[in-house]
């Protein structure tokens, strides 16, 4: 049985939370956020969620996610493409992808061979449909 942390794991460095957008949350990743930090849905939506039409996202302060603050300060109830990153399928797919992704994230375990990683990863996905680093 594979092991995430042969390949993947997590410093904390903030490098996926920095950026001028951050991920889309869907209906499950809103309960989930509004559950974890204890407040009304309409508490979270002023304070921390930016709302253009139907599309909601976390805010951004001073470049970077509102909820980082050397490491995520919502952490149990963080949307499910924060929690797979950067765990993306399309590092099998794509040798560059692979590269690109492990040369801005510290977490990864480059010290493996590029199709060792596959391999391992490859065999999470089977194990199990959602993938949380």
């Amino acid at each position: 049985m594979a092991d995430i942390k042969e390949i993947f794991e997590c410093t904390q460095c903030g490098y996926c939370c920095h950026g001028e957008t951050t991920v889309s949350l869907d209906e499950k990743d809103q309960k989930r956020m509004v559950e974890a930090l204890g407040l009304s849905e309409a508490e979270v939506r002023e304070k921390y969620w930016r709302v253009t039409g139907n599309v909601v996202q976390m805010k951004i302060i001073d470049g970077h996610c509102i909820f980082y603050d050397n490491g995520c300060t919502v952490h149990k109830g963080r949307p499910w493409r924060c929690a797979q990153w950067p765990m993306h399928p399309s590092m099998i797919a794509d040798k560059n992808n692979y590269k690109t992704i492990s040369e801005s994230c510290p977490g990864i375990n480059t010290e493996i061979s590029y199709e060792e990683f596959c391999r391992i990863f490859k065999e999470l996905i089977d194990e199990q449909t959602i993938i949380h680093c």
